[in-house]
């Protein structure tokens, strides 16, 4: 490690957990720190999602601190700094940019009024478009308009709506600068021009923030500022050191797992499951849904997101694996790793289970629910394990059909990263499912190796994002599908899995409808 002279300090924020890492410019982990959340959120309310702003800036300082002491050999050899964060999660801050409330989390159900009222051009463009029901569904589902009509104190001290990547980058460097491609959430944004929407926008009385209340937009990869004297103080970090604003979690994930091009597709085991691509042009994921800003200037990421993704498996855990929990503790080891080793008890198609993982409404589904069907008297707690993981991929085929689509390009191959990655089980026999070869690189949180590329080519150690993936991003595992499982699966998907949701719908509409009452 002496050899090592230039090092970026990256840190990630997730919902559940954080971590700092220094990494060399081939891509290598020399040292981490993680710090799991004891408490990831508090609701005042049911269904609310908060957590104190400075939460994530204090476990940040700590993260920096311990690391700091872990390698402190190597403290003098950052050469740049970069964060990636979690998306649609949104701070207030006045003028000296203090936090006024609790930030609100990408997962928090609170419901606005939504009494912004739309002119009749725009209702009657919405109407002839099928999505008015979309359109107040976003419009309740916007905490911007729950502070107003709510916390109207609030909104007027309220200088800038920032998203938790903007303060962190405040925080940083004293400058309230964000990068486009973090700017994923309930804000009124121009996917396309990458730029914030004005008030002509079509969509901007939906989520009406005005432009003076947003930060400075800045591309990927941009050095925003450097690390100031109190950041310094309560990071150990070096002042002056330069910091550069890269993109969000999912964003970053995409890029550290080299998946800029579009014939390849970035999959991600998260809390929330999503399957991403790369595209030089822009191109919506749905009728009327957004293309996100990649972390690849002037392209973008067509997304298809699974909301409760590999969150299910912390659901099934607590429901129904108290034995492997227990077991797990006298091993050391995860109730996760005893599960996926009984995988291979369960057929293909778990023997007719079939399961739908829609547990939270989105906005493409805003009535969805989950659903198991099938269930037999030969039916065990490990078969519904294996049908969670093959329900959570088979909506994840679902999303690449469609993005395929819409994109004109045949998937070639896929590239895995999170929680759910780490499981040699769970790679298999999502590439016999995809009938693709599946791909992992030197760490399942591909998101800080993306973070650093962006942090690397800001301050000139690279020529551009391609150039660092080639020398950064490293592939250590393949797993090739099992062609005659994937005609299993693929039969499934057409003849059961896709025909789900609608033969559902009915009902789902009608317990909508109760819930409401």
């Amino acid at each position: 490690m002496d050899e090592v002279k230039k090092l970026a300090l990256t840190f990630d924020i997730g919902t559940q957990s954080a971590r700092g890492v220094l990494i060399d410019p081939d891509g290598n982990i020399v040292a981490k720190e993680k710090v799991a959340f004891k408490k990831p959120y508090f609701s005042k309310n049911p269904g609310w999602a908060e957590q104190e702003s400075d939460f994530y800036w204090e476990n940040i300082c700590n993260i920096s601190v311990a690391l700091k002491l872990k390698a402190e050999s190597l403290w003098e050899d950052i050469v740049v700094v970069s964060i990636t964060t979690i998306r649609d999660t949104n701070v207030c801050v006045d003028k000296e940019g203090k936090p006024l409330r609790p930030a609100i989390l990408w997962l928090d159900k609170r419901k606005a009024e939504g009494k912004t009222v739309l002119d009749i051009k725009r209702k009657a463009i919405f109407k002839v478009a099928g999505m008015t029901e979309t359109v107040n569904m976003i419009k309740q589902a916007s905490p911007c308009n729950w502070i107003m009509e709510n916390e109207k104190d609030i909104w007027e001290k309220t200088d800038k709506y920032l998203m938790l990547s903007g303060y962190m980058n405040f925080k940083f460097t004293g400058e309230m600068v964000d990068s486009k491609a973090s700017i994923i959430g309930h804000v009124p944004f121009n996917h396309k021009k990458q730029e914030w929407m004005d008030e002509k926008g079509l969509t901007f009385p939906v989520m009406p923030v005005p432009k003076e209340k947003l930060s400075e937009l800045v591309d990927p990869g941009t050095v925003i500022g450097r690390i100031t004297k109190k950041a310094s103080e309560e990071t150990g970090i070096k002042e002056g050191i330069p910091f550069v604003a890269t993109a969000s979690d999912k964003g970053c994930e995409t890029i550290g797992l080299s998946c800029v091009t579009p014939e390849k597709g970035a999959i991600s085991f998260g809390t929330t499951a999503t399957i991403q691509y790369t595209i030089d042009r822009y191109v919506e994921p749905q009728k009327f849904f957004p293309s996100y800003p990649a972390g690849v200037n002037g392209h973008y990421s067509p997304e298809i997101e699974i909301y409760r993704g590999y969150w299910l498996i912390s659901w099934f855990k607590k429901e129904f694996a108290e034995k492997e929990e227990k077991e797990a503790s006298k091993l050391g080891v995860s109730a996760e790793e005893l599960l996926n080793k009984r995988l291979k008890e369960i057929k293909p198609g778990c023997d007719g289970l079939i399961f739908q993982p829609y547990f939270t409404p989105g906005v493409a589904m805003p009535n969805a629910r989950g659903a198991a069907i099938g269930f037999s008297d030969i039916h065990t707690r490990i078969h519904i394990y294996r049908a969670i993981i093959e329900g959570i991929n088979f909506a994840l085929i679902d999303g690449m059909k469609t993005l395929e689509k819409q994109m004109g390009v045949n998937t070639e191959s896929i590239y895995i990263a999170g929680g759910g990655s780490q499981s040699g089980e769970i790679a298999q026999i999502t590439a016999n499912m995809f009938g693709l070869p599946v791909y992992r690189t030197q760490t399942c949180e591909a998101a800080v190796i993306g973070s650093a590329a962006l942090a690397y080519v800001g301050i000139g150690e690279y020529k551009d994002i391609f150039s660092a993936i080639d020398k950064m991003v490293h592939i250590t595992s393949e797993f090739k599908p099992d062609m005659e499982e994937h005609k299993i699966y693929k039969k499934i998907y057409s003849d059961v899995f896709s025909k789900i949701f609608d033969k559902l719908k009915p009902l789902y509409d009608i317990e909508s409808e109760m819930e409401d009452k």
